[in-house]
C-alpha cells in the first residue's frame, strides 16, 4: 500500500506529464497510442476525484425504502404514432452479455451474467439512482429468442430502426455469439441489425485496460481474413443494416489494430471478391477520434460520454464514507456534444446517450454522470437530426449508447423507476423532428390550470375567478383519493372541461403538481397553478388565497399573462409581487433541505420565492425539477408539518430553477 506522500507525488507528476503531453505537437494517431500505453501501464496514477462530505451525527435524513419504486415521470407502455418516413435511422448499441457462457463461469463464478453486476449496486450518495433495475422485460436470458422478439417489437414501435450488436472475436474464437446466431436463424425477427467488433482484450477491469488479461486479441493478416469470412454470413442477411446500399461494419477501437488501414483494405478486397460488394466501414469514437479516412474507414461514430471534457463534481452527502468514484455532469456533457457541428467531410455519424453510471461494475468507485433525463435525451436526438451525413441523402444515422448497457447505466429499454420514459422520449423526438402539424397544434391551445383541491367548499371561488378571465381553459384538478368524490361533486356543474387526478395524501400540493406537470411539459403548455389554500396553523389563509387569485386571475390582464408565457420571449413565471419573499426571511427549518436540493439541481442556493405556491408558469421552466426523477417516498408522510419537508423546500426553490433555466420572472 502506498503512503500519502507517494500518492501526492504521483498526482503532481501526472498533471505535469499531462500538461507536457497536451503541449507537445504530434499526429493524432501517435497521441492516441501513447495515451493508451500510459493507461495500460500507469493507470493507477490517474488522480481520484474530489471527495464528498459524509453525513455527521444523524443518519441520512430519510430511509431508502425500495429501489424499484416508480419515479415522477414514470411512463407506462403505450402505442403511439411514428412519422412516415422516419426523419432519422436510430441505431442502438446492444450488449449480448445476458446469458451464461463457460468462460464467464470460470472467470467470474458459476451462473454469471451482467445481471449479477446490476443487482449488487448500491447508492453511494444522496440522489444516486442505484440499483437500476429492469422493468417489463425483467431479468431476461438472451438464450430465449422470445426475449429478442419482444425487444425488436418495442424498438420498432418506439422508433429504433436497428440494433448494433457488440461482436466478440478473439483470433478465431467467438464469445457471447448465441443471441446473434438465434437472431440470424430466426427470420421472423423484424428489425435491422449490424455488428460492431469489440476488439479489446478482456480484462478484470471491464474496460480493456491493464494487464490482468482474461482473453487477448491475436491480430494478424490471417486473422483479418478469418474475421471477415465469419461475419460475412451476417452481412448477407436481408435485415443487415446498409448505408447507401452498403453493409455497415463498425470497429470499436481501431487504434488497437497493428495497421488499421491494412486491415480495412483486406476486408474490402475480400468482400468485393466474395459477393458482398462495397462495405461501409465506420469506427467508434470511444477512445480516439482520428479522421476516418486516415485509418481506412468511411465514417466515425460519436460515442458519448467518451471523449468529453466533463469536469469532476463533488457529491454533497455521501452514504458510503469510503466512496472513491467520480461524479460528473451529464447535462454539460450532452450540451458539449450538441454544440458540435454536423460533419459531412469527413462523415461523422452522430451519437446520443441516455445516461451513464458504471457503479455496478465498480462498486464504490464508479464513474457516474448525474442530471440525465428523458426530456433532455429527446432534445439531444432532435439536435442530431437536422442534417444528413449520408452522401445519398438518406435519413441520417444516429447511434444510441445504448439499448441495454445495464451495468453502465446506459439503457433505453424499460426500467423499474421510469418505465418506458426513454423510449417515449425517442418516439417524441422523431415526431418533433418531422415537424408534422406542430405549428397547428400550438395555435389556439387551451390554458392548463392545475388546481390542488383539498377543501371542496373553496373551489367555487377559484372557478368563478377563472370564469371571469374569459380564457379557453382546461382544468386538471389534483386531490387525495379519499376526497376525490367530494371534489367531483363540487365540479359537477363547472363550465370547464376537467380531469380529476387522485393521489395519496403526500407532498401537499407540490408532489401532485410535479406529477401532472410531467405530462404537460411535453405539450409545451402554459400553466396556471392554484390551490384551495387554507392553512390550519394560520388565520389568514382565506385572505392569502383571495389576494393571489385577484392578482393572477385579473380579468383585464390574464390573457396578457398567458401571451407572455406562450410567446417567443424569455418570461418563465408570472408571480404576485406582494407575496414574493426573500428565502432567508422565511427559511424556517428548511436550510438543510434546500442545501441538498440545490446541490442535486446544480443551482445556486435560492434567494427569493413565490409564497403561497400559486403562479403562472411556462412549463419548460421547471424542467430541471422534473429531471431529478424524484420518488414518492422522498416526500415525507403527512403529519401536519408546518415546515421542513421536501415540499416546503421545492416551494422555495422554484424561482431559482426558473432563472437557472434561462427564464425571467415577471412580478405583478
Amino acid at each position: 500500500m502506498s503512503n500519502p506522500l507517494s500518492r501526492r507525488l504521483r498526482t503532481t507528476l501526472f498533471y505535469a506529464l499531462r500538461t507536457a503531453f497536451r503541449l507537445t505537437p504530434m499526429p493524432q494517431g501517435t497521441r492516441d497510442r501513447l495515451r493508451q500505453r500510459f493507461l495500460d501501464t500507469r493507470g493507477h496514477w490517474v488522480p481520484e476525484g474530489p471527495k464528498g462530505q459524509a453525513p455527521t451525527g444523524d443518519l441520512p435524513r430519510r430511509p431508502y425504502v425500495r429501489s424499484d419504486e416508480r419515479a415522477i415521470g414514470y411512463v407506462p407502455y403505450e402505442k403511439g404514432e411514428l412519422p412516415d418516413p422516419l426523419p432519422a435511422t436510430l441505431v442502438a448499441f446492444y450488449l449480448p452479455q445476458f446469458h451464461t457462457i463457460p468462460e464467464n463461469d470460470e472467470w467470474w463464478g458459476k451462473g454469471f451474467t451482467e445481471w449479477r453486476n446490476v443487482t449488487r449496486a448500491l447508492p453511494q450518495f444522496e440522489g444516486h439512482y442505484q440499483p437500476r433495475l429492469p422493468g417489463d422485460l425483467g431479468f431476461y436470458d438472451l438464450r430465449n429468442v422470445e426475449v429478442m422478439h419482444e425487444q425488436a417489437r418495442l424498438a420498432r414501435e418506439y422508433g429504433i430502426s436497428a440494433f448494433c450488436f457488440y461482436f466478440y472475436w478473439f483470433g478465431g474464437k467467438t464469445l457471447l455469439e448465441t443471441p446473434l446466431r438465434n437472431w440470424l436463424n430466426d427470420k421472423t425477427i423484424d428489425l435491422k441489425f449490424c455488428l460492431c467488433w469489440a476488439n479489446e482484450k478482456w480484462t478484470r477491469t471491464w474496460d480493456g485496460r491493464g494487464d490482468e488479461i482474461l482473453i487477448d486479441q491475436k491480430h494478424s493478416p490471417e486473422d483479418d481474413i478469418a474475421f471477415i469470412e465469419h461475419v460475412a454470413e451476417y452481412m448477407r442477411d436481408p435485415r443487415y443494416l446498409r448505408v447507401d446500399g452498403k453493409p455497415m461494419l463498425l470497429i470499436y477501437r481501431p487504434g488497437l489494430l497493428p495497421d488499421p488501414s491494412a486491415t480495412t483494405d483486406r476486408w474490402r478486397r475480400w468482400c468485393r471478391e466474395n459477393g458482398i460488394g462495397e462495405i461501409h466501414l465506420s469506427y467508434v469514437q470511444s477512445f480516439e477520434a482520428p479522421d476516418p479516412r486516415d485509418i481506412g474507414c468511411d465514417a466515425g461514430v460519436e460515442f458519448p460520454p467518451n471523449l468529453t471534457n466533463d469536469a469532476l463534481l463533488t457529491p454533497l452527502a455521501l452514504l458510503n464514507t469510503d466512496y472513491k468514484g467520480s461524479l460528473r455532469d451529464w447535462r454539460s456533457m450532452s450540451s458539449e456534444f450538441m454544440r458540435r457541428p454536423h460533419r459531412r467531410d469527413p462523415i461523422i455519424h452522430r451519437g446520443v446517450n441516455p445516461s451513464w453510471d458504471n457503479e455496478a461494475r465498480r462498486p464504490g468507485a464508479g464513474r457516474t454522470l448525474i442530471g440525465s433525463s428523458p426530456r433532455r435525451f429527446r432534445d439531444w436526438i432532435e439536435n442530431c437530426i437536422p442534417m444528413s451525413a449520408i452522401p445519398s441523402g438518406d435519413p441520417p444515422l444516429v447511434f444510441v449508447n445504448a439499448w441495454n448497457e445495464w451495468a453502465e447505466g446506459a439503457v433505453i429499454e424499460p426500467d423499474a423507476a421510469h418505465g418506458y420514459a426513454w423510449l417515449h422520449a425517442t418516439r417524441t423526438a422523431l415526431n418533433h423532428a418531422s415537424a408534422k402539424a406542430r405549428a397547428a397544434a400550438k395555435r389556439n391551445k387551451p390554458i392548463a390550470v392545475v388546481i390542488h383541491a383539498w377543501y371542496a367548499d373553496e373551489l367555487k371561488q377559484i372557478l368563478d375567478a377563472l370564469l371571469a378571465c374569459n380564457l379557453d381553459i382546461r382544468l386538471l384538478v389534483t386531490t387525495s383519493v379519499e376526497r376525490a368524490p367530494d371534489i367531483r361533486h363540487a365540479l359537477g356543474n363547472s363550465a370547464f372541461q376537467f380531469e380529476i387526478v387522485a393521489f395519496d395524501n403526500r407532498g401537499r400540493d407540490v408532489l401532485p403538481f410535479l406529477s401532472v406537470l410531467e405530462r404537460l411539459i411535453d405539450m409545451d403548455d402554459v400553466v396556471l397553478k392554484l390551490h384551495t389554500k387554507r392553512s390550519p396553523h394560520r388565520a389568514d389563509g382565506a385572505r392569502l388565497r383571495t389576494e393571489l387569485l385577484s392578482a393572477l386571475c385579473d380579468p383585464a390582464r390574464a390573457r396578457d399573462f398567458a401571451g407572455l408565457l406562450s410567446g417567443p420571449g424569455d418570461v418563465g413565471m408570472v408571480a404576485c409581487k406582494a407575496h414574493y419573499h426573500p428565502v432567508q426571511r422565511m427559511i424556517g427549518a428548511n436550510q438543510s433541505s434546500l442545501e441538498r436540493l440545490s446541490s442535486r439541481l446544480e443551482i445556486p442556493f435560492p434567494s427569493t420565492f413565490p409564497a403561497g405556491s400559486m403562479y403562472w408558469l411556462r412549463s419548460a421552466a421547471l424542467q430541471p425539477l422534473l429531471d431529478l426523477g424524484l420518488r414518492t417516498w422522498e416526500f415525507e408522510a403527512e403529519e401536519g408539518q408546518i415546515d421542513g419537508t421536501l415540499a416546503h423546500a421545492i416551494e422555495r426553490v422554484v424561482a431559482q430553477v426558473v432563472e437557472t433555466s434561462g427564464y425571467t420572472i415577471k412580478l405583478i
